[in-house]
């Protein structure tokens, strides 16, 4: 059942045609068979999986499933899970067993999901590539020689390669959208606070936001649903009922006014992604969508933004991990201040070294002002923007990324060109919107190309249904790579 979606696979387990359990075994052989490859895993939970497997069969027995009972799954290894390795594809916290679950952890088990494992990421979801990982860079399904996108791109090859039907990713400037689009899956980063923090070891706490994987947005919509709600013990959680993000997915496109950020379609974007968004876009107006020019004038400045927030943010969250408490401690020091500098250096990769100076800089006596303070006032600049832009348009639409993967290395000492991969992306994180991207096409050496679509504040339902739409039309997330 590899190719099915997940309301198929739930079907075929009440209709006791498949069981959890053989579903367990199946994506754990999958696993074996091609993690070797696309290293999109770093631990994998066999006894656990196969324990949660009975328990679903028993439910499904009993008649007390839901849709995502019995069905497997993978965490991204940014969320604490009890009794499982919690590394954050870091060294510093490779081993790390965490005495807790998430807040999504919990609610998945609840809805009956069974966890195979946790998947590789760049070293706490600092990247664009997935090669920041302590665990090795992941590969993409579709040319194992490109990057798969990050930080969540483990995830996103997991799906992608069909080893399970659905995993968690986190997104802080595009880390489930830009995996998503250079795996050719579905991904879909909901309203800052849809989903809790809680458990989910912090980046940037004002721009992370947990989100879900699929194949499909129908199947992504059933995974939300499931993973949102309020949740007490973190302050950012926003008091609101969890949804049935289904319920819009039956709904026509009739009328439904697209709009296409000026900015989007200037220049950056090869012609190959070029050529599949405006494929894509025309198949749209076919099932009667109309496209309509907006502009996010600030959006240029999304980048510099971000690269002064977020690590002012990393510098602070970071500080916590200091050899004493948990995760890696030198194994010589001559002092408390030399085990402090001695396990960071040694815990911490470089490209998270670099973010953290990077924070403490711009957070310094006389640079505060200067740096923080005027990325703050950007933000909200931006946020402006696309309240404007949502006066003309239901959803706005674009590219995922400029480009299709590539190459492993190719970025990696170009630390603008790779931070450049996420330009498309970043801004929704600064205004805390919901941002979903899906297949569209291929490009260049027939890698995958995702559209990026963006809903205004707790649209997450329209978006997924806008989505569903078009797949229901194409079949661009029905095809799948060679491994």
């Amino acid at each position: 059942m590899i190719d099915s979606s997940l309301k198929e696979i739930a079907a075929a387990l009440r209709a006791k045609t498949v069981s959890a359990v053989e579903l367990a075994t199946d994506s754990l052989a999958r696993i074996d068979a091609g993690n070797a490859t696309i290293n999109a895993f770093i631990t994998v939970d066999r006894d656990g999986a196969l324990a949660a497997a009975r328990a679903a069969d028993a439910r499904l027995a009993a008649g007390s499933a839901g849709p995502l009972t019995g069905i497997p799954m993978a965490h991204k290894d940014v969320f604490c899970t009890e009794g499982v390795l919690t590394t954050c594809g870091s060294k510093m916290l490779s081993n790390f067993v965490s005495p807790y679950d998430a807040h999504v952890v919990t609610l998945l088990k609840a809805a009956g999901a069974v966890m195979v494992g946790k998947t590789n990421m760049d070293e706490f979801a600092m990247g664009s590539s997935n090669e920041n990982s302590h665990f090795g860079p992941v590969r993409n399904p579709w040319n194992t020689d490109c990057v798969p996108g990050g930080s969540s791109g483990g995830s996103a090859a997991a799906v992608a390669a069909r080893m399970v039907p659905m995993a968690t990713g986190t997104d802080t400037g595009g880390s489930i959208r830009q995996p998503a689009a250079l795996c050719g899956i579905t991904g879909i980063k909901p309203t800052y606070g849809t989903v809790s923090r809680y458990g989910m070891i912090a980046y940037a706490s004002s721009l992370d936001q947990g989100g879900a994987f699929a194949r499909t947005a129908e199947d992504c919509a059933l995974m939300l649903s499931a993973m949102s709600g309020h949740d007490p013990r973190d302050s950012t959680s926003l008091e609101r009922d969890a949804e049935d993000y289904t319920r819009d997915l039956a709904q026509p496109l009739a009328g439904l006014r697209i709009g296409l950020p000026t900015e989007f379609f200037a220049e950056g974007m090869s012609d190959d992604v070029r050529a599949a968004v405006e494929a894509a876009l025309a198949e749209y107006r076919k099932l009667g969508a109309v496209t309509v020019e907006v502009s996010l004038p600030n959006a240029r400045l999304a980048i510099p933004a971000y690269y002064v927030i977020a690590p002012a943010e990393a510098s602070s969250n970071l500080s916590r991990f200091d050899g004493v408490r948990y995760g890696h401690r030198a194994a010589e020091y001559g002092d408390l201040n030399d085990m402090y500098c001695k396990s960071r250096a040694q815990g911490f990769g470089a490209e998270v070294k670099l973010r953290i100076l990077t924070g403490t800089y711009v957070l310094s006596h006389g640079y505060y002002d200067a740096y923080y303070i005027k990325a703050q006032k950007l933000r909200r600049l931006i946020a402006q923007d696309f309240a404007a832009a949502f006066e003309k348009c239901d959803v706005i639409a674009g590219p995922t990324s400029p480009t299709v993967a590539f190459g492993i290395g190719e970025k990696s000492s170009d630390p603008v060109q790779m931070y450049l991969s996420d330009i498309y992306t970043i801004a929704v994180n600064l205004a805390g919107l919901p941002g979903l991207a899906h297949p569209a096409g291929f490009g260049a050496g027939g890698l995958p190309v995702g559209l990026q679509l963006i809903g205004n504040y707790f649209g997450e339902a329209r978006l997924l249904g806008v989505a569903h739409q078009f797949q229901q039309s194409t079949d661009w997330h029905a095809r799948k790579p060679a491994v």
